[in-house]
């Protein structure tokens, strides 16, 4: 890419606003560097929509000393678990790229201009997902690449069934989708995963191979690569099945439009 259409393509992703959909939980260890990194991506006019899941620790007050002009904090009166959490923060924002957001992650410089501009070069795009890198609690360096563990990235959404690559932290959402995503059907074992089933039925993804976050594995998350076993492989795909057949009328009116 020449200077000048690089330039070109960084004010068309500076014009392009994007909503942050952030969901906390006790996250005061860690969510400052996150904030910190939102903060270096950002670009003005974005929005950052906080949901706090009724934390007990510092992350309200975290949240509250944050600088950015655009910072919404929506506290829940009582704990509704991570699917509510996104769904109160999805349906909140107001920019048609929304991305999605954990409390104890890290955004590399260039991250959000990258997705942004994966939805500007195509029309029917309907999610872009980028390789992560993966760090420990520490913030040391344990894998440079999260798709490798899972074969390389595909979008299709057949092939989640085997073996799901849609990381919702490394995953940016359009808005035109969440009518047909929401609310995520309790039976669905992911949330990340049915956003990018829904989107893939929808329109098309597109994949960045390249690691623009870091993706942290701490406490009692620390399995990095493992599926599981047989019945919990099994007992997964016949429970996203049953959420694709909750909601396979509203599907098939939108696939019948695409």
């Amino acid at each position: 890419m020449s200077m000048n259409s690089e330039s070109s393509a960084l004010a068309g992703a500076g014009h392009t606003k994007a909503s942050v959909a952030l969901a906390v939980f006790n996250g005061a260890q860690f969510l400052p560097q996150q904030l910190e990194s939102l903060l270096v991506n950002l670009r003005p006019g974005d929005e950052i929509v906080a949901v706090d899941d009724v934390s007990t620790d510092d992350s309200v007050a975290i949240l509250e000393s944050c600088p950015w002009p655009d910072l919404r904090i929506i506290r829940h009166d009582k704990n509704q678990g991570v699917f509510v959490t996104f769904e109160t923060a999805l349906r909140a924002a107001k920019h048609d790229i929304v991305f999605l957001c954990d409390q104890d992650d890290v955004w590399l410089p260039g991250k959000r201009d990258a997705f942004v501009r994966e939805f500007e070069a195509d029309a029917n795009c309907k999610a872009v997902v980028s390789d992560v890198e993966v760090i420990d609690g520490k913030g040391t360096v344990l894998l440079e690449s999260f798709m490798a563990t899972r074969g390389g990235f595909k979008g299709d959404p057949l092939s989640t069934f085997s073996r799901n690559r849609f990381l919702g932290c490394a995953m940016a959402i359009h808005r035109s989708i969440l009518d047909l995503s929401l609310p995520v059907p309790r039976v669905v074992p992911m949330h990340d995963m049915w956003f990018g089933i829904m989107a893939g039925l929808s329109g098309n993804v597109r994949y960045i191979d390249k690691a623009l976050m870091q993706y942290r594995r701490h406490g009692a998350n620390t399995s990095i690569g493992r599926t599981g076993n047989a019945l919990q492989i099994i007992s997964r795909r016949i429970r996203l099945s049953v959420g694709l057949l909750m909601r396979a009328p509203r599907i098939a009116r939108t696939v019948l439009r695409s």
